[in-house]
Parts: structure tokens; sequence; C-alpha cells
């Protein structure tokens, strides 16, 4: 199921002006550039930057993601004729020999379902050709990034070109080991439209990936920091032998 925030229109619209800093990308530009992807699959692409980001250095590239809205939004985008996008999940992917596969930011964290998850990195390994690598972030538990989910932390008001001012700030709304629910909301100054956006997440301990990435048959070739958040995420890079 998409987050409403990617599958609700309005939502989706302004899910990029609304997060303009995608420095977080940068890790995974450089990832692509050291193994020499030339075929890449961005599972959970959302709104496509990532997608784009590599189609403009002439990588061949897949985006896949659950919310019509969001792939609508990036097939509006310059240059997203370059990319092949589908409205799906990795669970039913049409056959692929990709060099990298990627889940950039939230997304392996918002697979909660334990057996949507075994088939998603099942479907990424199917993907893969052999040699080729998943790479994908997880927040490491032991930081509680929770703890930090409050309106005083967040609350911002943004003015977006055609749209006017929003308010947007988050909520934590409930932790049941391992998920942990939040709510973003979003306040438009134009007409007044107040909507709000639940996401679970699913904090998984480093040990249970690897374990879960070797049970597919995946290799670990390494599990780095992500370098702008560092000492609070893990970064795993899996290998099909």
């Amino acid at each position: 199921m998409a987050d409403d925030c990617f599958a609700h229109p309005r939502l989706a619209a302004i899910y990029d002006p609304l997060d303009p800093d995608r420095s977080d990308l940068d890790a995974y530009l450089r990832i692509a550039e050291e193994f020499e992807a030339r075929r890449v699959l961005d599972i959970g692409c959302g709104t496509g930057v990532f997608a784009l980001l590599l189609a403009d250095r002439e990588i061949e590239v897949v985006g896949v993601d659950p919310a019509l809205a969001s792939i609508d939004v990036a097939r509006a985008k310059p240059g997203s004729e370059r990319v092949r996008w589908i409205c799906g999940d990795a669970t039913d992917l049409p056959p692929l020999r990709v060099d990298l596969a990627t889940m950039t930011a939230n997304v392996a964290q918002e697979i909660v379902d334990p057996q949507t998850w075994q088939k998603t990195v099942g479907g990424a390994y199917e993907a893969l050709r052999p040699g080729g690598h998943l790479v994908f972030e997880t927040r490491d538990p032991a930081r509680r990034a929770w703890e930090e989910w409050t309106r005083e932390n967040s609350y911002r008001v943004t003015e977006i070109p055609g749209v006017g001012s929003v308010e947007s700030w988050v909520q934590l709304i409930e932790v049941s080991w391992p998920l942990v629910t939040f709510r973003w909301t979003y306040g438009f100054a134009a007409d007044g439209q107040v909507l709000t956006s639940d996401l679970t997440l699913r904090f998984r301990e480093r040990e249970e990936v690897e374990r879960d990435l070797v049970a597919h048959g995946y290799v670990v070739d390494d599990v780095r920091d992500a370098p702008d958040r560092p000492g609070r995420e893990f970064v795993f890079l899996a290998r099909r032998p």
C-alpha cells in the first residue's frame, strides 16, 4: 500500500517542493559510479528524482512504485521519457538483468509486512544479473529516530509556486515495536483544506537484515554508514553471486 503523501494527487504534487534537498541521493550516485552500473532498478522510485538523476548520466533506468499519483508526477517531468516507469512493486517485475537495484530513503522501512519484505528482497534478486548489487538504507533502531518526530521539530510553512502557502508538520502516533507510526499534516492556505498522511515504518536490526539477505542467496559485501547521517543508518550492499 502506498502512503497518502505519495498516493494522493494533491500531496504527490507538492512532495518535491516540500523536500527539495535530496543530497541523501549523492551516496547512491557514487555507488552507481563505483559499480559502473549501466542498468538500474529504482524500487520505490516515488516522484522519480533519483531515476532521473541516473538517466541524466545516460544510465538505463526502470522506476517502480505502487503509487500511481507519484508515477504521474514523475512522468510529467522533463526527460521522463528516458525512464521506464512501472506502477507496481518488486514482487512482480518483468524479466530484467540490472547491474544495480536500489531502495533509497524510507523505502525499505516502509515495507512493513514480513512476507512482502521477503518477496521484495527476492524480487530484487531475480531482477539482478549475476554480480549485480542491491543497495538500500535503514535506520539504526538504537538511535530511536522517532523521538525527534514532533511538531516542534518539524513545523514549517512553504511557499509553492502555483499552490500557495502550505503548512506541514509531523507527529508521532504510536510505537508498537518494531513498528513506528507517525502522521504528517498539510494545510493549504489557498482553500483551507487540511490533509493528513499516516505512515508506518519497520525498524530492523542489522543482524536481521543480513540474515534475510543471505537467506535469499545474497552475499553481503558491506554495511556502510550513511555519509549525510553518520551513525544513524545502515547502508547495505548485497551482491547476487
